[in-house]
């Protein structure tokens, strides 16, 4: 079926003027996964939610766009019931949902019968909505702009509002011959904006040079940037261009730069400062000719206070900054992130008829169930851990109708060794427990076992009788129970704060895995 053209009625959809309130989110509905997984990312703004009017949505109607685009398509998929549910706005914030005879409807891995009211707190967070178990929908919060699809000139993976405001950075910033610092956690895609700052400035046609300071070894690190010059040092047996000659009239990406060594640190200094650099064991300064990029995820404030980083070093790198969002702040992107990868590992195998197959009847490929734990996992590793993933995946279910993942691979290690001894009986628990289905365990049942067991996925397992693997599906259904990739940075902050970094107050607190909260803690660098 050919894609409709939808037009756009609004006449306010440019962004606000300096010093004008900026326009109220937008409740948006995104397809996270669908059996033609080509549609994943198109997305439906439900601007009528803002003026008091609900949103009808069924197999046939409304029509989804690609963000930037003029054409769309509804849901199609046949499972899904032509009897429309309705979407229905609140007081403050608050979104009902009226189900009726819409079919089977799965909100936050909740069946719903009837209706569930949605608070604003959940929609900032982001609900997963499951149709017909085939095609899962996202419903959040983006901002104006971005809900609307306006176009921008740099090619980036994503539309949610965090990579929009990146974007916006880079229309004000690239032209301009100021250091810019990118911040962000690991393998957010840090490069990919600093390269998206050297494509957009007058200095395209120069080189870009990537340089890993936490990969250079320390003793060498000086030369490898500055040059050096002949007999200077222990191996200088010839003169030694360095990474800033390399980069000259193009852009020089210093990645990790918090890793630099204090000599280092002195040098680059002097560079922004004068424009000049002294090649090691040279006399005269050499004149510089290069944009200077630089990115951490690491707390280069916290670095100043422990004194491992200079203060003005920061403030000369951070002439403009840049921070790239984690990708659990930016779930709207991930089924169209996992349709961007899956695609190039596709191509590889043959197997590209997976994104669009043309049996509407078909079994999707992408599991709703896995969708759903894709957008609820917390990943650490952010976009790089995606791409991984997505590539296991691929490659691992290669021949097969369906994607499938072993959630236990997600579960990290004990970080200290036990002895090795005779399986104890879950917490509270005497005897053999009959096996059971997971599907027979309601989420009251699930909370009262996870809080017998402190948290302890094993042992609850154990307790409920039923294997370990179900457990990530029962959590992942269960709107009522988190699990420590859940928690915001800001709640993790506070809890550790007013609970005197005491791990057990924290976990009975938060409720979850004392092991996970450890390495959430680890992971922001919170002692414990």
């Amino acid at each position: 079926m050919s894609r409709r053209v939808i037009a756009d009625v609004s006449t306010a959809g440019s962004t606000p003027s300096a010093g004008k309130p900026s326009a109220p989110p937008v409740p948006t509905l995104t397809i996270v996964s669908h059996p033609r997984m080509a549609r994943a990312g198109d997305r439906m703004p439900c601007q009528a939610l803002l003026t008091g009017r609900a949103v009808a949505l069924s197999r046939n109607a409304p029509d989804f766009v690609n963000p930037g685009n003029a054409l769309g398509l509804p849901l199609e998929d046949p499972f899904i019931s032509r009897k429309p549910m309705r979407l229905v706005p609140g007081a403050e914030g608050r979104v009902a949902l009226h189900v009726g005879d819409g079919g089977a409807v799965v909100v936050a891995g909740t069946r719903v019968q009837g209706s569930v009211e949605l608070g604003a707190d959940d929609l900032a967070a982001g609900v997963t909505i499951e149709l017909a178990d085939r095609v899962v929908l996202l419903l959040h919060l983006a901002p104006r702009e971005a809900a609307l699809g306006a176009s921008h000139r740099h090619d980036m993976v994503g539309n949610s509002g965090g990579l929009w405001q990146v974007r916006e950075h880079l229309e004000r910033i690239a032209d301009l011959t100021v250091p810019v610092l990118i911040r962000g956690e690991t393998g957010t895609g840090k490069e990919l904006v600093a390269r998206a700052v050297h494509s957009g400035s007058p200095r395209r046609s120069g080189p870009f040079v990537s340089v890993n300071l936490g990969a250079m070894p320390r003793e060498l690190a000086a030369a490898e940037l500055f040059g050096a010059r002949k007999g200077s040092y222990t191996g200088a047996t010839e003169e030694r261009k360095g990474f800033f000659n390399a980069a000259r009239g193009g852009t020089l990406f210093l990645d990790e730069v918090g890793e630099a060594p204090p000599e280092v640190q002195v040098m680059l200094l002097r560079v922004l400062e004068t424009g000049e650099m002294f090649p090691v064991g040279g006399q005269t300064p050499v004149p510089t000719d290069i944009r200077l990029i630089a990115a951490t995820d690491a707390d280069l404030e916290a670095k100043i206070r422990d004194g491992r980083f200079k203060a003005p070093l920061l403030h000369r790198l951070a002439g403009y900054e840049i921070r790239v969002p984690a990708l659990r702040e930016r779930r709207e992107d991930i089924g169209l992130l996992f349709r961007h990868f899956a695609a190039q590992e596709l191509q590889a195998i043959g197997e590209t008829h997976r994104l669009s197959p043309d049996d509407p009847y078909i079994e999707p490929w992408l599991p709703a169930a896995l969708a759903v734990w894709m957008v609820r996992h917390a990943w650490p590793g952010n976009i790089r851990q995606l791409r991984n993933l997505t590539r296991q995946l691929v490659i691992g279910s290669r021949g097969h109708a369906q994607l499938h993942l072993d959630l236990r691979r997600f579960e990290a290690p004990d970080p200290e060794p036990k002895p090795v001894a005779a399986a104890p009986e879950a917490p509270g628990v005497t005897g053999a427990v009959p096996r059971r289905k997971a599907s027979a365990i309601s989420e009251a049942e699930l909370l009262a076992a996870l809080r017998a067991c402190d948290y302890d996925l094993k042992p609850t397992a154990d307790r409920l009788g039923i294997p370990r693997s179900s457990i990530y599906d029962l959590i992942a259904r269960s709107p009522n129970v988190r699990t420590a990739g859940d928690l915001t940075v800001a709640e993790i902050t506070d809890c550790y704060r007013e609970s005197g970094r005491d791990v057990k107050r924290m976990m009975e607190r938060l409720q979850v895995s004392a092991q996970a909260l450890k390495r959430r803690l680890k992971e922001m660098g919170l002692a414990c």
